[in-house]
């Protein structure tokens, strides 16, 4: 069939075009999802939610299962982000108090959203880009990087991490961990070696005081590798 010029003439450069191009790259973050659900197995009333929520119970009169349909989240026994706390992934929870290990009902009462990158990269041709996301290989994700303290206000002996560390004591001698400094990545630290036990998560930020987080001593430090 004949085709004018230009229209062939479009359709090599799109075909041409459509390509990917490595310096064209950037990160987005793909927001997640979670849905709290009032009763047990899903039942009741629900709220979805998208982003941090310093009190579900604005929305709902108890929270006792919840569903992660994308991205990460950090859960907690309280408001404003305190409390017990929980990293769930994509899954479903059909209870609340065998996810969170604690005897009482209705005990997930804030969480925030970890965000999670995407990468973007760019299809074009003449006036038109188009982005669309490929999975982004480890080499590019974001670096890690987290200085504890022995004691608060960042006294004491000083750590700088950039990897997983299941005994800070066997490996650094380090008895606990009282402050820190997060300059990138996000990180959990656990009560126990191996990564066991109650856990905090840390995004970046200062850390002057972590004795209001957890009863405990720290003893093990681990990288939320899906995380930017």
């Amino acid at each position: 069939m004949w085709k004018f010029p230009a229209e062939r003439r479009i359709k090599r450069e799109k075909r041409g075009r459509r390509r990917c191009i490595a310096d064209r790259t950037a990160l987005i973050t793909t927001m997640g999802r979670i849905i709290f659900y009032e009763g047990r197995n899903f039942q009741g009333r629900y709220y979805e939610c998208s982003s941090d929520c310093a009190d579900v119970h604005l929305q709902l009169s108890r929270c006792n299962s919840c569903r992660v349909d994308s991205g990460l989240f950090v859960l907690y026994e309280k408001p404003n982000f305190t409390g017990l706390q929980v990293l769930v992934r994509p899954g479903e929870y059909p209870d609340s108090q065998r996810l969170m290990g604690l005897s009482a009902a209705d005990c997930i009462q804030s969480c925030r959203m970890i965000p999670v990158p995407s990468p973007v990269f760019y299809d074009s041709w003449p006036g038109v880009v188009v982005p669309y996301c490929i999975y982004l290989p480890p080499q590019h994700r974001s670096q890690f990087c987290l200085r504890i303290y022995e004691c608060e206000n960042f006294g004491g002996q000083m750590r700088e991490l950039m990897e997983d560390c299941q005994s800070l004591q066997e490996r650094y001698s380090m008895s606990d961990c009282q402050s820190c400094n997060v300059t990138d990545g996000h990180w959990l630290l656990f009560e126990q070696p191996g990564f066991r036990g109650r856990m905090v998560y840390l995004r970046p930020g200062e850390y002057r005081s972590l004795r209001d987080a957890s009863t405990g001593r720290f003893s093990s430090v681990q990288r939320i590798m899906e995380a930017c």
